[in-house]
C-alpha cells in the first residue's frame, strides 16, 4: 500500500486530523462559532460575532481579527446533533490545541478543564448529551507574557525573531464516540535492524485484549492476537521495507479490541548515530544521512499558527523535499498530527523542539553570552528565569506530553528540549528525564549555547561570522541555526541576519555558503547536520529560503544543485567503507 495525502477540497480543516489512531466514528465541528471577549469567566449573556473555528481569532482567516488581553476571557459558542446511531457507549471531544488555558461545557455542565496552548486533550462528555439540540461552550484565558505556560515566539510586542500572539482553538475540534471497553492509545517501536516490530495497546479495561494486524496492501504481513493491555508484542515484520527520506514507505495497521477499532501506520527505521574515522554522524537504518534542513516556524500567514487548509501543509513540505532538503527543525512550536504524517509519507526527517516559556529573557542571557562565550549555571533557578516551580512543572507536564503526542511519528528522529537559554534550566537532567521516555531518538538538549555537554549533538549557532565550529568528539557535530540571509525589503521595517541588494546576490552568497564553509566543514571537521535560517519569511524577519507564501528566492536547480554538493562532500567522508 502506498500512502498518499487525501484531500476532501472542503475550505477549512476538514481532513481526519489524527491518522497515527484513526477511527472511522468522526464529527468535525469546526466551522462557525459565536464568539465574545469578556472580562468574566463566566458565560456572557450575548456574543460579540461570528468567528470561523478553527483560526484564532487574531488571525484574518477567523473573520474575528481580534483577540482577549491577557486579563480577559474569550468566549466560543456552537451547537451539534449526533445523527442516530452514532453514539457506541461512550462519547468523545476532542482538541487538537487551544491556547492557553480552557473550560469545556456541554448543556452548562462543566465537562473538563485543561491547560497548555500546544498539545491535544478529550474529554468524555456521555453523561452531558442531550436528546436533541446540545449547546458546547468554551471559555479560554490566554496570557503570552506568562512565565508558567509555554508561548514558543508569541510576544504582544512582536518584531524581530518575535511574532503575533494568538489565543484560542487554533487546531481541530471533533467528537467521536466508542464502546465502553475500548482502545485508549498504542505505541510502536519499530527496529529496522532486527526486522521486527513493537507495539504496546492500553486498553480501557485492564482484563481487556487487542489484536494486531499489520498490512501490506491487501496482506497480512504479520498478525497477533490476544495481547494483554500494557503488554509489549512484538511481530516479524522483516518483509517489510525500511523506511527512509528517500524511501519513505509505510504499512498500515489494525489493532481491535472488541467492537472498537482503529488504524494506525508505521514505517520500519532505526534511528542511530556512527563513528567514523572518529568522527560521528546520524544513521538511519545503520546507513549514514547527513541532516540538511531548514529551521521552520511554523507560521502560516493569514491563518497565523493555523494552515489555511491541509493542502497548503503538504504543499510547503513538497516544495521543501523538491529543493533538496531532508529534514525540518520545527522550532518552538507543535505541529497538527496531520503535518508529521505529511511528514512520514514525503520523508523529511524532523526535528521537534520543546516550546519554550518561563520569565521574559533577559539580555544577558540572549544577547551577550553567545559572543563573549559566558556560561551560566542552569541550575541557578533564578538567573535563567526559572525560579517559580510551578512553571518547572508546567515545562515537564508539557515536554513529556509533547514526546507522548508525537512518540508514533516516522520521520521525528530528534528532540531539542532548549533553545539558546530561553527558559533553560538543568538542561542535562530534563534531557535525562525525557530520553527515559524515549530512548529511540536523538537529543540536542541546549540547542545554539548554553551547552552542559549532555545529548548527542555539539550543537552550534554561528550568525554573523563565517562557520568554524568546534567539535567535542564525543557528540555529532551540527551547525543547528545558521545564515538567516535576506533580499533587500524597500519602505516598511524588516529584519534579518544579512542583507543583499538584489535577488543575485543573494543566490550567489547562499551559494557561497554552502559551497565555501559548509562542504569544507565537512571534510575537516565531519560536520554531520545543518539547519538553515529559515524555512519561509514570518512577519519582520525576511530571512526565508521562500517568502511568506512560499515562491521560493532561488532557482530550484540551483538550490538542489548545492544539497547535491552537499551529500556528495558528506558521503566521501562518511562512506560505510571509511571506518
Amino acid at each position: 500500500m502506498i500512502f498518499k495525502a487525501k484531500f476532501t477540497g472542503i475550505e477549512g480543516l476538514e481532513e481526519y486530523p489524527r491518522p497515527q489512531f484513526e477511527r472511522d466514528s468522526y464529527i468535525p465541528l469546526n466551522g462557525i462559532w459565536d464568539y465574545a471577549i469578556t472580562s468574566s469567566p463566566e458565560k456572557p449573556e450575548g456574543y460579540d460575532g461570528k468567528i470561523r473555528v478553527p483560526y484564532s481569532p487574531e488571525s484574518p482567516l477567523s473573520g474575528a481579527e481580534r483577540g482577549p488581553s491577557a486579563t480577559e476571557y474569550l468566549h466560543y459558542r456552537t451547537f451539534f446533533s449526533l445523527p442516530e446511531g452514532f453514539n457506541r457507549g461512550r462519547v468523545r471531544i476532542n482538541f487538537g490545541a487551544v491556547d492557553q488555558v480552557c473550560e469545556v461545557f456541554l448543556n452548562g455542565v462543566a465537562a473538563g478543564r485543561h491547560e497548555g496552548g500546544y498539545l491535544p486533550f478529550s474529554f468524555d462528555i456521555t453523561d452531558c448529551l442531550a436528546a436533541g439540540e446540545n449547546e458546547l461552550c468554551v471559555a479560554v484565558r490566554d496570557d503570552a507574557s506568562s512565565h508558567i505556560y509555554g508561548r514558543g515566539k508569541q510576544s504582544y510586542s512582536a518584531g524581530g525573531i518575535w511574532y503575533t500572539a494568538i489565543s484560542g482553538i487554533w487546531q481541530t475540534v471533533w467528537l467521536e464516540s466508542v464502546p465502553k471497553v475500548h482502545i485508549c492509545g498504542i505505541e510502536l517501536f519499530p527496529d529496522a535492524i532486527g526486522g521486527k516490530l513493537g507495539i504496546v495497546c492500553n486498553l480501557s479495561e485492564g482484563g481487556a485484549v487487542a489484536d494486531i494486524a499489520v498490512y501490506d496492501g491487501d496482506d497480512i504481513v504479520a498478525r497477533a492476537e490476544g495481547v494483554p493491555s500494557g503488554q509489549k508484542c512484538v511481530l516479524d515484520v522483516s518483509r517489510c521495507r525500511r523506511w527512509s527520506p528517500d524511501d519513505p514507505q509505510l504499512y498500515p495497521i489494525v489493532v481491535t479490541c472488541g467492537q472498537d477499532s482503529v488504524k494506525s501506520y508505521f514505517g520500519l527505521r532505526t534511528f542511530g548515530i556512527a563513528t567514523r574515522a572518529g568522527r560521528r554522524c546520524f544513521t538511519v537504518n545503520g546507513n549514514p544521512v547527513y541532516h540538511n534542513g531548514l529551521l521552520d516556524q511554523g507560521y502560516w500567514g493569514d491563518g497565523i499558527y493555523t494552515p489555511k487548509d491541509c493542502r497548503e501543509m503538504y504543499s510547503c513540505l513538497e516544495k521543501v523535499k523538491g529543493l533538496g532538503f531532508n529534514m525540518l527543525r520545527k522550532h518552538i512550536k507543535v505541529e497538527p498530527l496531520l503535518w508529521y504524517y505529511y511528514c512520514d509519507i514525503i520523508g523529511i526527517l524532523v526535528w521537534q523542539d520543546m516550546v519554550n516559556g518561563g520569565a521574559p529573557y533577559s539580555k544577558l542571557r540572549i544577547n551577550l553570552c553567545p559572543f563573549i562565550d559566558l556560561h551560566l549555571n542552569d541550575m541557578n533557578y533564578k538567573s535563567m528565569g526559572r525560579d517559580d516551580p510551578r512553571s518547572r512543572r508546567q515545562y515537564m507536564a508539557e515536554a513529556e506530553g509533547t514526546v507522548r503526542t508525537l512518540f508514533n511519528c516516522v520521520s521525528l528522529c530528534l528532540w531539542t528540549p532548549f533553545n539558546e537559554a530561553w527558559g533553560q534550566f538543568d538542561a542535562v537532567g530534563v534531557c535525562n528525564r525525557l530520553r527515559s521516555l524515549d530512548p529511540t531518538r536523538h537529543f540536542d538538549h541546549a540547542s545554539g549555547w548554553q551547552d552542559k555537554g549532555g545529548g548527542d549533538v555539539c550543537s552550534r549557532h554561528i550568525y554573523f561570522r563565517k562557520l568554524r565550529p568546534r567539535n567535542d568528539k564525543k557528540r555529532v557535530l551540527a551547525v543547528t541555526e545558521f545564515g538567516g540571509y535576506a533580499c533587500a525589503e524597500g519602505g516598511k521595517k524588516t529584519f534579518s541576519y544579512r542583507n543583499f541588494s538584489s535577488a543575485e546576490e543573494y543566490a550567489a552568497a547562499l551559494g557561497r555558503l554552502y559551497l565555501k564553509e559548509v562542504v569544507p566543514l565537512i571534510r575537516s571537521q565531519g560536520l554531520a547536520a545543518t539547519v538553515y535560517t529559515q524555512l519561509c519569511d514570518v512577519e519582520e524577519e525576511v530571512n526565508g529560503i521562500f517568502t511568506s507564501d512560499m515562491r521560493c528566492k532561488v532557482p530550484a536547480e540551483r538550490l538542489r544543485e548545492i544539497n547535491d554538493a552537499v551529500y556528495a562532500a558528506f558521503n566521501e567522508v562518511f562512506a560505510p567503507d571509511g571506518e
